[in-house]
């Protein structure tokens, strides 16, 4: 049966980590009670940076490179121990419903025929007085925020249904460590690539400018992603791999020839200037071969970052590369030659 919602009631109150937790027995699900919201999209997946990254935090996001890639649409949740529910339908008032799936709404009467009274009509795991005394939990369809209107949200098509405790639903979509480390992906937050050149301020015609990231600042990132009341976990782990410069201009040559500046051996890119190098060429840089007209070039950095993850039961795997870029203001100067 699908309601048109008046109010819709769903456990949920983003905690700023992805996360929407009940947590524990405790009741929450009065009407009048703790938060209720009604959408879907909101998971309860806990996700921490325990890794990498600059003593300050970034606010970057990486861009997947692979347009084909396409992490799950939706996945099955535990949303509400037995007491949770009880408590949350006996709050409701007679014209208030609770969304039991993508777009379905349940009123007060249908969820005390499923949940209380047994009733198998709508749903395929009936319980009685909402399974209270029994270990497990409800359970519901979630889709990922950006794929909320998607249709294939569709194959998580079941009402919301009961889970024996220490148990996952035998289910192509019940969520997987996987599942967990493509939200992770999501979630990583890796540092601005500031990068060193030498000269900083200006760099000149003709005369090389040397690019290189510190090992010290130049660091894997790692991010811990968890579904609560289940043993699901997974670490995904951003590697930065490659450094790619774009002069902003036609008129300049990259060193190396691609712009693709791979990572040393101990973490780091290119080599710093030393002096008395300025007419070799450097491992990592630009030579620009016409000045600047008051309108200072954009050179863009952008660092490839691998992703791998392992997770639950030994299960481990890769997802695509994802790039963070940043621009910065290149001026050049005509002087054939400089002290440096």
């Amino acid at each position: 049966m699908l309601l048109m919602p008046s109010t819709a009631f769903g456990w949920g109150e983003d905690n700023g980590e992805g996360s929407t937790s009940p947590g524990g027995d405790s009741a929450q699900g009065s009407a009048d009670g703790a938060e209720l919201g009604a959408a879907v999209s909101r998971s309860r997946i806990v996700v921490k940076q325990t890794g990498g990254g600059t003593a300050k935090p970034s606010g970057g996001a990486l861009a997947v490179i692979d347009p084909n890639w396409k992490p799950p649409a939706c996945w099955y949740e535990p949303l509400a121990t037995p007491k949770q529910l009880k408590d949350a339908v006996e709050g409701m008032k007679e014209d208030d419903l609770f969304s039991v799936n993508f777009g379905r709404r349940w009123g007060k009467s249908l969820l005390v025929d499923a949940f209380d009274k047994n009733e198998p009509t709508f749903t395929d795991t009936p319980t009685k007085n909402y399974n209270v005394g029994k270990k497990g939990m409800f359970w519901r369809a979630v889709a990922r925020e950006d794929r909320a209107d998607d249709p294939e949200i569709l194959d998580c098509s079941d009402n919301m249904f009961w889970q024996d405790a220490g148990s996952l639903p035998d289910n192509p979509n019940a969520p997987t460590p996987e599942t967990l480390a493509a939200y992770a992906y999501d979630k990583i937050r890796v540092p601005d690539t500031e990068i060193e050149l030498k000269p900083q301020a200006k760099s000149t015609v003709n005369m090389p400018t040397w690019v290189w990231l510190d090992k010290a600042v130049f660091k894997d990132v790692t991010v811990r992603a968890e579904l609560p009341d289940t043993p699901l976990y997974a670490v995904t782990t951003a590697k930065p791999v490659a450094l790619h410069l774009e002069p902003g201009t036609q008129d300049a040559e990259t060193f190396p020839a691609s712009g693709d500046c791979p990572v040393n051996e101990d973490g780091s890119i290119g080599a710093p200037y030393t002096r008395g190098a300025s007419k070799q060429d450097p491992a990592c840089g630009i030579s620009y071969l016409r000045a600047t007209d008051g309108k200072p070039y954009q050179l863009k950095a952008s660092i490839t970052w691998e992703i791998s993850w392992e997770g639950t039961g030994g299960a481990k795997g890769d997802l695509p590369d994802g790039t963070f870029e940043t621009t910065q203001d290149m001026n050049v100067q005509e002087v054939q030659s400089i002290n440096r």
